[in-house]
């Protein structure tokens, strides 16, 4: 009986560790984005999903050159001159297999927007976010941290 009571608790244990890994191993959740070139920390960026596509909002800006609370000059129509904090900043993501990709991103520095490839890292502990335009191999990465 102790066995059996022993082998109940230690499934449960595996059972609830593997359903930990499988939410972590997703993008949705907080994310501490880190620059490409500068390797320091630049925002706090929540990704949710709805119908079956990410989108990203930014939380919070915690490093920019235009002072603690910038604004999108160089976006183009309703996001041109709006807070960066609040913007939604990556949209109508889905995913294939263990990528998230067939979405846009948006680099509220210069504006642009870009195609965009996610796929988790370490377990879901880090994001690899990959904005391209085209091919994949043209474009830029960053590795961004997860928060929660």
């Amino acid at each position: 009986m102790k066995s059996l009571f022993r082998f109940a608790i230690a499934t449960g244990l595996l059972l609830g560790a593997s359903a930990v890994y499988a939410a972590n191993n997703t993008p949705v959740g907080t994310w501490k984005t880190i620059d490409d070139t500068t390797h320091k920390p630049k925002s706090i960026v929540q990704i949710t999903e709805s119908h079956g596509e990410l989108q990203a909002k930014v939380l919070q800006v915690l490093q920019s050159d235009e002072g603690p609370h910038p604004i999108c000059k160089e976006c183009d129509g309703e996001r041109k001159n709006q807070p960066i904090e609040g913007m939604t900043i990556m949209w109508g993501v889905t995913q294939d297999d263990d990528v998230w990709d067939g979405g846009k991103i948006l680099d509220p520095k210069n504006g642009k927007v870009y195609k965009v490839k996610l796929s988790t890292v370490d377990g879901g502990a880090k994001l690899n976010v990959r904005g391209y335009i085209g091919f994949s191999l043209l474009g830029r990465s960053q590795v961004w941290e997860r928060q929660d």
